[in-house]
């Protein structure tokens, strides 16, 4: 079997496996600082002169019931005070990057359970007195670490795989009861050549067969009933930077939540990531087609969330002025799309400032310019993305929102 575990960043990190020892739960360790990356010391006033009597972009969505979420990590804000006050002004709901992923949850085979970090970024979001989404997954065949071999996600027996797996998702929503909104439950799990629409090449579907996700979902609505759980997906909006048609991912993704619905699972929300390629996107976003599945989803009486949002400004120039003008037509685009459906109720912005994506390290420019997918550049400042993303916000349809303000609006 070839080796499966490379070492990455963004929300491919440490791909890996899952161990044996589920049972044991270990208290909070010393966090170490475990990114580096350039501690940037500007006016600290600069994003606070540009926003003097400006609504933040979260009271924007709320008027009209919308959550704008945006995704974070500990070691982003620790040593970055400014980027923390832009993100506590700007986000209803918290989305973990990293914080949440099993190379801190469960390091390795012996490890047991380790809640620091995912303490850590709880703790943060209740600070900001912010909302918290689970994500980006409790089931996963990603996130794991230099702790784990192929063998130890492979070859568990399904008695031990069922342990492990079913041990840390429970674990995780008790521990968090009440305090997080929603969970993604199954990330990634659907494929359109896969067994009735569910992925098989990931260690789940070996080790203990498509039960698997069910069985999650279950396990999740018994630790935290008043949780909406959602199930993510990634390439359902256009042909992807990997080649991934959307309708055939589309009609397998259906296929699995009419499956769990039928056999009443507790699924409640279909999460939509949206990676969105700039490359030709006006002519390769198909904005009828799109809008249909989104009925269709809806129709099923679930709600949607877009997750993930940035834009991957591959095949725009290389000049900033034209380039943030290309990457702003696209979050309009697709916006002013999704937003008409009212059972959108959330968009999570994949990173705020151009200053902690990590686009640049997992999907580098063939030019070698630096990406700018976010609404803030480097310097905390709004970019032609923010008022894209401002203006569709501002001018969507109004919803019921689905969950109470964290903190009351103008203040």
């Amino acid at each position: 079997m070839t080796d499966k575990l490379s070492t990455v960043t963004r929300r491919g990190v440490l791909v890996g496996a899952a161990g044996l020892a589920a049972g044991t739960i270990v208290g909070p360790a010393t966090a170490a600082a475990h990114h580096q990356k350039p501690v940037h010391r500007r006016d600290p006033d600069h994003h606070r002169k540009h926003h003097h009597g400006t609504s933040p972009l979260w009271e924007v969505a709320w008027k009209n019931g919308i959550v704008y979420a945006g995704s974070i990590s500990t070691w982003m804000y620790a040593d970055d005070p400014d980027y923390a006050a832009l993100f506590r002004r700007e986000v209803a709901m918290l989305w973990p990057e990293d914080d949440f992923l099993w190379y801190h949850l469960r390091p390795s085979p012996t490890s047991g359970l380790d809640f620091t970090y995912p303490d850590m970024i709880v703790e943060f979001a209740e600070a900001n007195r912010q909302l918290i989404i689970g994500a980006p997954g409790l089931v996963w065949d990603e996130g794991f670490g230099d702790g784990w071999t192929d063998d130890d996600l492979w070859g568990m027996s399904a008695s031990d795989a069922e342990t492990v797996l079913y041990s840390t998702v429970e674990a995780m929503v008790h521990r968090y009861r009440g305090r997080v909104a929603a969970w993604i439950v199954c990330n990634e799990v659907t494929d359109p050549e896969g067994d009735h629409g569910l992925r098989t090449d990931v260690p789940w579907y070996n080790t203990i067969g498509p039960s698997y996700v069910a069985e999650a979902f279950h396990r999740a609505h018994q630790q935290d009933p008043h949780a909406m759980l959602l199930i993510n997906e990634f390439g359902l909006d256009t042909v992807n930077q990997y080649g991934d048609e959307p309708v055939p991912r589309q009609r397998a993704l259906l296929e699995v939540i009419d499956t769990l619905l039928a056999d009443r699972v507790p699924l409640h929300g279909l999460g939509i990531e949206a990676h969105l390629l700039a490359t030709d996107f006006a002519d390769r976003f198909h904005r009828k087609e799109f809008r249909r599945f989104l009925r269709e989803v809806a129709d099923r009486g679930l709600k949607i969330l877009i997750t993930e949002m940035d834009v991957l400004d591959d095949g725009l120039p290389a000049a900033i002025g034209p380039r943030d003008r290309g990457v702003a037509d696209v979050y309009q685009r697709f916006l002013d799309t999704v937003l008409e459906e009212k059972a959108v109720i959330s968009v999570t912005q994949y990173g705020l400032s151009d200053r902690w994506t990590e686009e640049n390290d997992d999907n580098p420019r063939d030019d070698g310019v630096l990406r700018r997918p976010c609404p803030y550049d480097d310097d905390l400042q709004p970019k032609p993305a923010y008022t894209a993303i401002r203006n569709a916000l501002a001018r969507a349809p109004h919803r019921r929102p689905e969950w109470a303000p964290p903190r009351p609006l103008g203040r």
